[in-house]
């Protein structure tokens, strides 16, 4: 194996070793079984699967394919900058900063234009102009939603106290997945007319 290749080798395994540690990283969103919390790796390949099995649901023209490389490498940066809960006003004004950060030390240790091409791709899921991002950015808000309406061992609970609050994190889906839209409204409903708001414990 050559100089130049042996070191290529070793850089993409040095970003594999480290990527493990997103396993570690947990969300609020728990097991729909309850046992624990959900970690950020399980939820990035919850999403790669929803992407391909809700594929006719994605924009005319969307590359699925691509979409799925956005959702496999959009939450790497949670390993340093940590999940920010989408209702923590004060976590969401360090959070660009945060993961800025994280993605300049995480995809620098990458060969040079895999750096490049990695950090494109979670630039654009965070831009979330293409297709592609705005189907992979609905998807990511509906997951966990679905996870809350779907656990088996409590009284679920959106982490809410208004319509409005929900609508609002919710509105990627309507514009990135329209026809996931019926399932958020029917889910928003539900919550408020039984009642079934507040934090997760």
């Amino acid at each position: 194996m050559s100089e130049v290749s042996a070191d290529r080798l070793t850089r993409q395994v040095a970003f594999i070793a480290e990527a493990d540690r997103l396993k570690t990283v947990l969300r609020n969103t728990r097991l729909t079984d309850g046992s624990r919390a959900e970690n950020s790796a399980e939820h990035s390949w919850h999403l790669a699967l929803m992407a391909v099995l809700l594929a006719e649901h994605a924009p005319p023209d969307t590359d699925i394919s691509h979409a799925v490389r956005l959702l496999l490498v959009h939450d790497i940066v949670e390993i340093d900058a940590g999940d920010t809960d989408c209702y923590d006003a004060d976590g969401y004004l360090t959070k660009a900063a945060r993961e800025q950060g994280a993605a300049e030390r995480l995809f620098g240790l990458l060969p040079q234009e895999q750096e490049r091409e990695f950090r494109a791709l979670w630039e654009e899921f965070e831009a979330g102009e293409s297709a592609e991002a705005r189907y992979a950015n609905a998807l990511d808000r509906l997951q966990p939603m679905l996870l809350v309406r779907h656990v088996t061992h409590r009284e679920w609970s959106l982490r809410a106290t208004t319509r409005e609050q929900v609508l609002q994190r919710m509105a990627p889906v309507e514009h990135g997945a329209p026809g996931l839209w019926p399932i958020v409204t029917d889910i928003i409903e539900e919550a408020f007319t039984t009642g079934r708001i507040g934090r997760i414990d």
